[in-house]
């Protein structure tokens, strides 16, 4: 049998990466196209070696063997468009990720509102970058920390990615074992359960008490949002940062306008608000800012 082998990218007309695939200029400027058109993610010819590092997981993952092909794919198929959107905005994300976020959130948000949540007013937070969901499960354990009655309260999370699959995994809450360590221990052994089941042995699952604290849907930032809010707090972490400036401002000043008087927003370590957002928020800690008094919207 003759072996199947395929022309180096680096002698290839236009090639853009030198690997297992061809990657041309063509290529990365459709893939470029394709990802500011659907979600408003900003690539610059400067990640071109990201993109095809991250998609050729996807070319072998489907068997396709170019790029050119990849892209027709990616046109016709939008599960596929989707998936590719996903592998080139993954983060890294944990429970209790950058805590001086939660520790705000419970002693600066949530504590002050405690006794008024008690006599029945309304609590809202929203995590609008919550991938698997460790970040609005972070969240809702910080609530309870303060709030231990909170599901039986005016109390919700609002959790949204455009992700379709990291959304359902966040919708079911389990997680293995290893993944919990950052989590306080009283609130891991109070709010995790064991799943039934040999094969699941190294799983734990949210309990129904906090998956009902949490409402998850998919939801592309780039598009409408369907509800006024306003919010307590909103966590909007490590997502912005893949869109173009001007992007970035209207995202900030759209979020800011969200939230209550006062209320929190918390970003990604290298995220910095600006545009007119700078008019509304005013910094509260290390990339935590509060709304400033005036108008709610």
């Amino acid at each position: 049998m003759t072996p199947n082998v395929q022309k180096s990218p680096s002698t290839a007309p236009g090639a853009l990466v030198t690997g297992e695939f061809a990657f041309s200029d063509a290529n990365f400027r459709e893939i470029a196209r394709i990802a500011k058109a659907e979600a408003g993610i900003d690539l610059p010819q400067s990640k071109a070696t990201l993109v095809y590092s991250r998609l050729a997981k996807r070319l072998r993952a489907l068997g396709i063997s170019t790029f050119s092909d990849y892209c027709a794919e990616v046109r016709e198929n939008d599960e596929e468009r989707n998936s590719m959107i996903a592998a080139l905005t993954t983060n890294v994300t944990r429970f209790f990720r950058e805590p001086h976020h939660f520790e705000h959130l419970r002693t600066e948000i949530i504590a002050p509102l405690a006794d008024a949540a008690r006599r029945g007013t309304r609590i809202r937070l929203w995590s609008a970058a919550c991938s698997t969901g460790q970040e609005p499960y972070s969240m809702a354990l910080s609530v309870l920390s303060v709030l231990p009655e909170a599901s039986s309260l005016d109390v919700r999370i609002l959790a949204t990615d455009l992700n379709p699959h990291v959304v359902a995994r966040g919708k079911a809450g389990c997680y293995q074992r290893e993944e919990l360590q950052d989590i306080p221990p009283g609130l891991r052994s109070k709010w995790f359960e064991t799943i039934p089941g040999e094969d699941r042995s190294g799983e734990m699952q949210v309990t129904e008490e906090v998956r009902s604290l949490i409402s998850f849907r998919e939801l592309n930032l780039m598009g409408s949002w369907p509800f006024n809010g306003p919010f307590d707090a909103i966590f909007c972490r490590n997502v912005v940062i893949y869109f173009d400036r001007d992007t970035q401002s209207a995202i900030w000043t759209k979020l800011a306008r969200l939230l209550k008087n006062e209320g929190a927003l918390y970003i990604g370590h290298s995220e910095r608000i600006s545009g007119p957002s700078n008019a509304l928020l005013s910094a509260d800690g290390i990339t935590t800012y509060r709304k400033k008094g005036g108008k709610t919207s």
